[in-house]
């Protein structure tokens, strides 16, 4: 064999040995605050991987990714999840929610975050402010907390007889307080009386409920938290077996039969955590990447749903709405 043809065959065997050993793997855990069950939340992790994917990471070639799953109702979960993504010393976390980004700094201040779907990064001391966040944690918020102010007037848009509205939310929920601050406010100026409803269970959830299930002129309102979105097929089928008008956060409550929603699409947050995965991943720090609040929010009105509850939806609603189930 001539000396020309050996060097090119043990170039060619030695190749894919080199090109594995250029392509450094990197680590990313996700540590999910919802039921792995949960079609929307594994829609969420599947946006993140694509996105990813798209940017040139792909699991199992040039990085590795781990993924934990807890809900608020199980905190002894939730530290199980959090010591174990420290434990791995991940390149970055993507952590999803105020609970889970919680649980996570309470371990590191070094490794790398990003969360997806935090209302309050600020008064949590995630982040410093918005512009530059200043230590290990940059991410999405999902919505101002004044928004509930805009829950409680589409409440009584769609429902002018209510006159009273309870607000469901978990006790564990620390922004819920906010919340419930800015629907109050709203409230008063509408003739409409706020009450507080912190449910710690199912069952609390079902009396909550079905506590306004007497009151012709009752509704409720649902803040959006680790508790009440997985819960959510529950608090439609109350909310319809009592014949009660209720507003949400999330398009997935009116798409279930629920009457009316306004928030934001969760999904589109993972694809831009990925787009900031990638700057991080390529060396960039979270601390001079800034905290991104929402751009766009979302009316639906489940038109179906107001039939049967005997409410006459206005044209006006109708026509601002993004999105109309009919």
């Amino acid at each position: 064999m001539r000396r020309r043809e050996f060097i090119g065959l043990i170039g060619a065997a030695a190749w894919p040995l080199a090109t594995r050993a250029q392509q450094v793997r990197r680590r990313i855990g996700i540590f999910m605050g919802l039921p792995e069950s949960d079609p929307e939340a594994r829609g969420y992790v599947a946006a993140f991987r694509d996105s990813l994917q798209r940017l040139g990471w792909i699991d199992g070639r040039n990085i590795k990714i781990e993924t934990c799953w807890a809900t608020v109702a199980d905190p002894d979960a939730v530290q199980r999840c959090a010591k174990e993504m420290v434990a791995l010393d991940p390149d970055l976390i993507l952590s999803n929610t105020t609970f889970t980004t919680t649980a996570l700094l309470q371990r590191t201040r070094t490794i790398p975050m990003i969360f997806t779907m935090v209302t309050d990064p600020i008064g949590n001391a995630f982040v410093a402010n918005f512009p530059r966040p200043g230590g290990n944690v940059t991410g999405f918020v999902v919505m101002e907390p004044s928004i509930a102010s805009k829950w409680v007037e589409l409440l009584k848009e769609i429902a002018p007889r209510v006159n009273r509205a309870t607000v469901l939310f978990h006790p564990s929920t620390t922004y819920a307080e906010n919340y419930f601050a800015s629907a109050k406010a709203a409230g008063q100026a509408l003739g409409v009386e706020v009450i507080a409803a912190p449910v710690r269970n199912e069952f609390e959830l079902e009396s909550a409920i079905t506590a306004q299930a007497g009151d012709p002129n009752g509704g409720f309102m649902v803040v959006p938290d680790g508790f009440t979105d997985p819960h959510r097929v529950q608090i439609t089928s109350l909310a319809a077996r009592h014949r009660l008008p209720a507003v949400y956060g999330y398009r997935f409550f009116p798409a279930l039969g629920g009457l009316l929603s306004y928030g934001i699409n969760l999904t589109d947050n993972f694809p831009r955590a990925a787009a900031y995965a990638d700057r991080i991943l390529r060396g960039e720090r979270p601390a001079d990447l800034p905290v991104q609040a929402p751009t766009k929010y979302m009316l639906t009105i489940n038109l179906k749903t107001a039939k049967e509850l005997g409410l006459d939806v206005p044209l006006f609603l109708q026509q601002r709405a993004d999105e109309v189930i009919e």
